[in-house]
C-alpha cells in the first residue's frame, strides 16, 4: 500500500506540468502516505513523505503549511535520524521567522536544543539554540519563557566551566524574578547558584557576590543557601574538609542536592588541601 501510494503521488507529480491543482493533490497523498508510514511506525518513510509535502508546499507558496510540515518531517525523524530532524525544525525555524513568528520559532529551537542534550549530547549547540529562544521569546515579552531557557544556559554553562557566563544569567533571572510576588521565592536559588560559580573562581569572589546579593535581597540573608554558603567559606578558609563535608551533609538532609549541585561543590571541596574527593 505505501509503495503503490509513493508511485501514485510521483505519477501524479510527473502529470501536474505546473497544475496548482495537481500539486496540492499531492500534497494531500504525501500527507496521507506519512500518516500511514507513522501507524507502521515506518519514522524515516514518514518523514521523508512530510518533507516532500513541505516542499510542494513552499512550492504553491502556502508558508505556513510548509512550515507545519517540516515540524511533521521533524518530529518523525526524531524518533529515527536525529540530525535530519534538526533539519527539517532548522527549515520550519526559518519559515516562521521571515513570517514574524518568532513565538513559535522559539519553541521549536527548544525542541532542537532538547535533540541536541538527549540524542546527540552536543551541549555546545544545546546552549545555542536555548540561547537563541531565549532573544526571540524576550523580543515578544514572553519573560517567563526567556528565563527558563537562559537557566538552561546557565546550567549547562557552569557544567562546562564557563562560569562568567553562568554567573551572569543566574544573576539576571534572579534579578528579574526577585520583584515578582510569584516567582521572587526562586530568586534565593539562583543567588545561591550564581555564588557557588564565583566560589569555584575565587573565594572572595564569592564573599563579595554574597553581600551584594543580601543587599539586593535581603531575603536572600535569612536563607538556608546563604547560611550554607557563609558555613563553606568559613570552612574554606580555614582548609577544613570535615567542617565543609559537614555542613554539606546537614543542607542535604533537609533539602536534597540535585546532580548539578553536588558536582559544583564537589570542585569548591577538591579546593581544599587534602581533600578525598566527595561529600561524605
Amino acid at each position: 500500500i505505501f509503495f503503490s501510494r509513493q508511485r501514485s503521488v510521483c505519477i501524479l507529480l510527473n502529470e501536474t506540468q505546473g497544475s496548482h491543482h495537481k500539486v496540492e493533490d499531492a500534497c494531500e497523498m504525501y500527507a496521507r502516505a506519512a500518516n500511514m508510514f507513522k501507524m507502521a511506525k515506518n519514522w524515516t518513510a514518514a518523514g521523508n513523505a512530510f518533507c516532500q509535502g513541505a516542499r510542494l508546499h513552499m512550492q504553491l507558496q502556502n508558508k505556513l503549511d510548509s512550515a507545519t510540515s517540516f515540524v511533521d518531517a521533524g518530529n518523525a525523524y526524531k524518533k529515527a535520524d536525529p540530525q535530519e530532524a534538526i533539519n527539517c525544525l532548522n527549515a520550519a525555524i526559518d519559515i516562521y521567522t521571515d513570517m514574524g513568528r518568532f513565538t513559535i520559532a522559539a519553541k521549536h529551537h527548544i525542541t532542537i536544543a532538547e535533540v541536541y542534550e538527549s540524542e546527540l549530547v552536543d551541549i555546545e549547540k544545546a546552549i545555542a539554540h536555548y540561547e537563541q529562544a531565549a532573544d526571540y521569546y524576550k523580543g515578544e515579552e514572553s519573560n517567563s519563557s526567556a528565563n527558563k531557557c537562559l537557566l538552561k544556559v546557565g546550567h549547562y554553562s557552569a557544567q562546562l566551566e564557563q562560569y562568567p557566563k553562568a554567573i551572569e544569567i543566574y544573576e539576571q533571572v534572579a534579578t528579574n524574578t526577585m520583584d515578582n510576588p510569584l516567582l521572587k521565592y526562586n530568586a534565593k536559588e539562583y543567588f545561591f547558584k550564581a555564588s557557588l560559580c564565583h566560589f569555584i573562581v575565587d573565594e572572595l569572589n564569592a564573599k563579595l557576590a554574597i553581600e551584594k546579593y543580601e543587599e539586593m535581597f535581603p531575603a536572600f540573608a535569612d536563607s538556608r543557601e546563604c547560611k550554607l554558603l557563609k558555613k563553606l567559606l568559613d570552612a574554606h578558609e580555614e582548609q577544613n574538609c570535615e567542617a565543609f563535608t559537614e555542613a554539606v551533609k546537614e543542607f542535604d538532609s533537609i533539602s536534597r542536592l540535585d546532580q548539578w549541585l553536588t558536582t559544583m561543590l564537589l570542585r569548591i571541596k577538591k579546593t581544599i588541601q587534602g581533600d578525598a574527593g566527595d561529600l561524605k
